[in-house]
């Protein structure tokens, strides 16, 4: 008897008894569709052995944990690209499982617990979802760019011990390194050989991501390592996921926020070196060894912690690590109730820069003073609406939206709440999810002047103003706030990568261009929106070579990601690389159709007209309709 370990994908399709009660005819010729023409492909690429068919679902063995988990990504992002067009109840979706475990061979066929744990794991997945053990977890690592959560110790059916199990899903923006093949079979369309990867079987996920979004998470760290970006002389610090102890999932959004104050609270601290969130958080679910964690994101000292809620009782457990010798530098636990949750916040925030040795400035205090409620449900409520905000869609946006209404209705006073508010508001503007532009950022900068009035350490209210200032081409007051950011907030990634993004409109482009590089060693995970600032920089300076190297790289990551598409475009069409800038120009038109050069030339910010020349003309070349 044969045993091997292997990576066992388990899929089923969701409701097919139904499906097949309502049109089984139809139901047949559209699942053999979707294997033909998409599935057997995907597998066949992902180097996958399809071991049996069940009717409605599949059981397929990979050499490989890494291949099989992104086969898993690549066949639900198809597959919500291939259901667009179909009635909700005709729809076929797949529930997939996955485990790494030992099996038994016999012939073509696998047994086992390592079998019966992937159809287990199946059964947990959601519609269209991913389901994964501990094991695929462990051996994965940071290998794909993917968010993972935490489901907890799982009791299923004929297996003894509990199963770890989390779902998984694609970074919003992100690209697999190896996706689907772009091939006939999969998808009919040209394939590039400038963009590995950028013409393959890829989704549009929902959502164009856009402007407003530079610090979504989605990548390894960048190739240099720790002696290429050097310990900095103020304490550096990367601050890891609190782990959510409180025995309800839902309470993450609580951990999280937790979190993510801690980390904006050491931002503001003038002597350290803080990573952004985006960075930190792609450890989350996971386990690392704190030494790689610092060499991975250049730091030398890390934070763990963990979080309990039970009722208004809160428990923060935190440790603070010199990864240079692995040594703990202090430990502590935190009791107390949500109505002096912030004491407990301050408290956890003094002791870190006592630990560190770092003296406060008049004007540390000063940022750190606030922004502060009275009231603790409106600040719980404002952490689930940064849940869904950080989502980034336009569905999202809106719930956000509702909920830090919500919050500033608990407490009007609320100055965090009103920025958000006119946070959602840029997004809306930025991401185009609104016909009523005028409106959405006359109503973005009200609520940033709102929060203002109460309050001006908030860096949401300056990156809100930028922004919409820009959108009115208001450069003056665009850049003001900008800079006014950094000035407040040289720790926080965001503001530089905002500083950068206002200097390609008001013309400054040595400005941004360091301000992207200090955004970047902020976040070394940092995302295409990076590259894509970074690229529209070279590219106003006439540096084509260099902007089409980095629009390359960004476009990888996101192949829909259309503004990209049209700078790419038209650097290549101003290096007289018209073939390769009208396939990107096509792609550009794949996503918004009704494009027009004429759209662009209103919509566009340039301060400065040669650089409105600059773009318009090099669109004009690549062939985009006038």
């Amino acid at each position: 008897m044969e045993r091997r370990l292997a990576a066992i994908l388990a899929a089923d399709v969701v409701g097919y008894s139904r499906l097949m009660g309502v049109d089984e005819s139809g139901t047949l010729t559209q699942l053999m569709a979707h294997r033909n023409e998409f599935i057997d492909p995907t597998i066949a690429a992902h180097r996958g052995r399809i071991v049996k068919l069940m009717g409605d679902g599949a059981l397929v063995e990979f050499a490989s944990v890494v291949d099989a988990l992104a086969c898993a990504v690549d066949i639900q992002r198809g597959m919500k690209e291939r259901n667009q067009d179909q009635p909700a109840p005709q729809r076929i979706e797949f529930r997939i499982g996955i485990n790494l475990g030992d099996v038994i061979v016999e012939g073509d066929d696998i047994y086992g617990d390592g079998v019966n744990v992937a159809a287990r794991l199946e059964g947990l997945a959601e519609p269209g979802g991913v389901c994964i053990s501990d094991s695929v977890r462990t051996a994965v690592g940071h290998k794909l760019p993917l968010d993972y959560e935490f489901l907890g110790e799982q009791q299923v059916k004929n297996i003894a011990e509990p199963v770890r199990a989390y779902r998984t899903q694609l970074q919003v923006g992100a690209e697999l390194p190896k996706s689907v093949v772009a091939s006939e079979s999969v998808k009919k369309t040209k394939s590039r050989p400038l963009i590995v990867g950028a013409a393959l079987a890829v989704v549009v996920i929902g959502v164009l991501l856009s402007w407003l979004k530079p610090w979504v998470s989605e990548i390894e760290p960048a190739a240099d390592d720790w002696m290429v970006r050097p310990l900095t002389e103020k304490p550096s610090i990367a601050v890891l996921p609190f782990n959510n102890l409180s025995g309800d999932p839902e309470q993450e959004y609580f951990a999280d926020g937790m979190t993510d104050d801690l980390i904006t609270d050491l931002s503001k601290v003038s002597g350290l070196f803080v990573i952004a969130r985006n960075s930190t958080f792609a450890y989350k679910g996971q386990s690392p060894d704190v030494r790689q964690v610092a060499q991975d994101l250049g730091v030398r000292y890390v934070i763990e912690g963990s979080v309990r809620r039970a009722g208004d009782k809160v428990r923060i457990n935190a440790q603070l690590i010199d990864a240079t010798s692995g040594g703990h530098v202090w430990a502590e636990r935190f009791d107390g109730s949500m109505a002096d949750v912030f004491s407990l916040q301050d408290n956890v925030n003094e002791r870190i820069v006592s630990a560190l040795a770092v003296n406060l400035t008049a004007d540390d205090r000063k940022r750190l003073a606030g922004p502060r409620t009275a009231n603790p449900d409106a600040y719980d409520v404002l952490l689930r609406g940064l849940e869904f905000y950080q989502r980034f869609n336009q569905e999202d946006n809106l719930r956000a939206r509702e909920l830090f209404n919500k919050a500033a209705t608990l407490d009007d006073s609320y100055a965090r709440a009103h920025a958000n508010i006119g946070l959602t508001y840029a997004s809306e503007v930025n991401f185009n999810w609104t016909d009523r532009r005028d409106e959405s950022a006359r109503l973005g900068i009200e609520h940033a002047s709102r929060a203002f009035a109460l309050n001006q350490n908030i860096p949401q209210i300056y990156m809100t103003r930028s922004f919409l200032h820009l959108a009115q081409r208001d450069h003056g007051a665009a850049m003001v706030d900008a800079q006014k950011l950094v000035e407040l907030y040289p720790n926080y990634a965001d503001s530089h990568t905002a500083l950068a993004f206002v200097s390609i409109y008001t013309g400054e482009l040595e400005l941004g261009l360091e301000a992207i590089a200090r955004a970047k060693r902020l976040n070394p995970r940092y995302s295409y929106i990076y590259l894509a600032v970074e690229g529209h920089l070279n590219f106003l300076k006439g540096e084509y070579e260099n902007a089409v190297a980095l629009y390359e790289e960004a476009l990888e990551r996101n192949p829909v990601f259309d503004r990209g598409l049209l700078l790419f475009a038209a650097a290549l069409a101003h290096m007289g690389n018209t073939e390769d800038a009208a396939w990107a120009i096509a792609e550009a038109l794949s996503i918004r159709p009704d494009l027009t050069l004429g759209d662009e030339r209103r919509d566009a910010n340039y301060k400065r007209p040669e650089d409105l020349k600059r773009y318009l003309e090099g669109l004009r070349r690549a062939g985009l309709p006038e």
